[in-house]
């Protein structure tokens, strides 16, 4: 390839997954994901919001998630998200939410409902205390009882994922996305050597070989730099916000248990002086008593 590609930037993320050329792609990568919690493997699928290269000529692209519908009804939510942040977790369970909700117009049964699955390929760790790169997430009690099967929230942090031999078809999607911009197209290893892999790599070439697709790919590689530097600025302020409110809290236990220690010496002197007083009115009477 003329140009490294990286397939996790958005707009070459969606045209893998998200492109009327590669349905094939999307319906592979969904049982590769998806497989086991399926009660049967995706056939086809609608895309109801397909990759449109006009979308892409600027970097104010707002819908840049892949959403599909099966042969079964079923609905799935498909997003790359390079960056992590505070309010990830809530955007990322409202989005699933938001999928779910909008099967059933006004007086529909309950009964119409499809299970919705949203997928989430992340760049940064949202769960850095945990071990595990795949997470996914269904609604289950205490004791492991499902309430209603009807989907759930898939996510996988890349940075976790170091699997050197592929054994999955999970895994080697996941291991594409993780090293896609350094594969060597003209010699690529054993693990891409499958017909999917072929057609996620020519995508791959197509925005590295044509001009105006590469452009939009720097375009929105640039873009997304600068949400990053944003973000790390943010960060940045928002750490100091906190550490200058730590200190200051610091600052006010300290001035309270100064006061406090000052409190406690007027009042030990006050009960030492009344101890005073005490024991010269106690001497006194005895001395009045010994004289008469």
């Amino acid at each position: 390839m003329r140009h490294a590609i990286d397939p996790k930037i958005d707009c070459v993320f969606k045209a893998l997954l998200g492109s009327e050329a590669n349905r094939a792609l999307l319906i592979h990568f969904l049982n590769a994901i998806l497989g086991p919690d399926l009660p049967r493997p995706v056939t086809q699928v609608e895309i109801l919001n397909p990759y449109n290269e006009r979308e892409f000529l600027t970097d104010k692209l707002s819908i840049v998630d892949v959403k599909a519908r099966d042969d079964q009804g079923q609905l799935h939510q498909v997003e790359i998200q390079l960056l992590a942040y505070p309010d990830l977790p809530a955007r990322i369970l409202y989005t699933w939410n938001a999928i779910y909700n909008k099967q059933l117009q006004s007086g529909q049964d309950y009964r119409l409902l499809k299970p919705a699955y949203s997928i989430w390929i992340l760049g940064e760790d949202l769960l850095p205390d945990d071990p595990h790169y795949s997470h996914r997430f269904r609604l289950r009690d205490d004791h492991g009882q499902g309430l209603l099967d009807h989907g759930g929230i898939y996510l996988f942090e890349l940075n976790k994922f170091a699997a050197e031999q592929v054994e999955t078809e999970e895994q080697r999607w996941l291991k594409f996305f993780k090293d896609g911009e350094h594969l060597d197209a003209d010699c690529p290893p054993e693990w891409m050597q499958t017909t999917e892999m072929r057609q996620a790599m020519s995508t791959l070439k197509a925005f590295s070989e044509q001009e105006h697709a590469y452009d939009r790919y720097q375009a929105r590689q640039d873009f997304l730099r600068q949400q990053s530097c944003i973000q790390g600025r943010l960060h940045e302020a928002e750490t100091a916000l906190e550490e200058r409110g730590a200190a200051l809290k610091a600052e006010r236990q300290a001035l309270e248990a100064e006061r406090q220690a000052k409190e406690a010496a007027l009042q030990a002197k006050d009960a030492a002086l009344a101890e005073v007083e005490r024991l010269k009115a106690l001497l006194q009477a005895e001395r009045s008593t010994a004289g008469s």
